[in-house]
């Protein structure tokens, strides 16, 4: 049994993690943190979690954290790094949900998020968590950093074209999600009937999906130095990220369709659609899922991927149980074998 610990419970992201974990058939929740609700039960907090979380926030000290076997960081940018050096140094090994070890380059990560790294000398030992690429490379981690929600569905969507080496020209990557990307205080209220567009000028997810497709052309012999363009828009939804992917491709000849369901036919979390398919958010929702569907409009060189995830599950928690199940010799669908809310 491994013991667990959730630093940074209380948020989106936080309290889907504690529902996964807590019908995991091969972990024990130890602590769960956090500096404003510390004494406060979980389940006060989230009453779905009754009977399933008993335990009460703490502090985040390093007593607590120091029984775990594995620390899961749910936290805002800027903290793990400031805490994960510490645990390292016991053994102890780490899943870090936010952003602070998916860049390789300190200064990259300096320039998207306006602040100094603390601890560069750990951004070439973490693993990318993106287990359809580096799962062999997550089993030893002992630092993983789990991908970004809008990232794991535009890498996904291209992987096996950018793998393939038939991408000619710019990349345009048209992603929509649901108001639970944004964080716990972004109300669906003041964005109910309305739908906008941001970050245009860059986001800090664009660095992100452009290394992990250079990484992923690498292993392959195959290089991605193609103009990548990402637009990020918000949508009156809860949960969801439905990316529409454009590219041109030099073979118009392939057969997508089976370059698809090839690459991904031994993957547990990714369903290549049907032919002629438009996968749906509701059909991902509260589970660990990637549906994809590929279109080649009118048989000519312009390519549509459409890949749709639970921005909270293959976008962050769920993902993140599916690097500990990788990590420790589960199996890779314990604790995420599950259906899709249908409502």
């Amino acid at each position: 049994m491994v013991k667990v610990g959730v630093v940074g419970g209380t948020g989106n992201t936080g309290v889907e993690l504690l529902r996964l974990l807590s019908g995991h058939p091969d972990t024990e929740l130890v602590t769960v943190t956090s500096r404003t609700e510390a004494g406060r039960a979980v389940s006060d907090l989230f009453p779905g979690l009754r009977g399933y979380v008993d335990l009460p926030f703490s502090s985040p000290d390093e007593g607590a954290l120091n029984q775990c076997n594995l620390v899961f960081f749910a936290t805002p940018n800027g903290i793990a790094m400031n805490t994960a050096p510490a645990l390292l140094a016991k053994g102890i090994r780490v899943i870090d949900l936010a952003a602070d070890f998916r860049l390789k380059n300190s200064q990259d990560w300096q320039h998207w998020y306006g602040t100094e790294h603390h601890c560069p000398t750990l951004l070439d030992e973490a693993i990318y968590g993106l287990p359809e690429v580096n799962r062999e490379q997550i089993a030893s981690a002992r630092l993983v950093a789990n991908p970004g929600c809008y990232p794991t569905a535009a890498q996904l969507g291209l992987l096996p074209l950018v793998e393939a080496g038939i991408i000619s020209g710019n990349v345009i990557v048209d992603a929509k999600s649901g108001v639970s990307g944004a964080g716990r205080n972004n109300l669906l209220c003041e964005t109910y009937e309305s739908f906008k567009a941001y970050a245009v000028a860059g986001h800090r997810h664009l660095p992100e999906i452009r290394q992990g497709l250079q990484a992923a052309a690498n292993k392959q012999h195959q290089t991605f130095s193609e103009d990548l363009t990402f637009v990020p828009h918000l949508t009156p939804m809860i949960r969801g990220i439905h990316a529409t992917i454009y590219c041109q491709v030099k073979d118009r000849g392939m057969d997508l369709q089976a370059l698809f369901q090839q690459r991904f036919e031994a993957e547990p979390f990714v369903d290549v659609m049907p032919a002629g398919s438009h996968p749906e958010t509701g059909s991902v929702k509260a589970c660990n899922q990637c549906r994809i569907a590929v279109h080649r409009p009118q048989g000519m060189n312009t390519v549509v991927v459409l890949s749709v995830i639970d921005n909270l599950v293959k976008g962050a928690a769920g993902q993140a149980v599916q690097n500990m199940n990788i990590m420790f010799g589960f199996k890779e669908l314990s604790g995420l074998n599950h259906s899709a809310i249908s409502l």
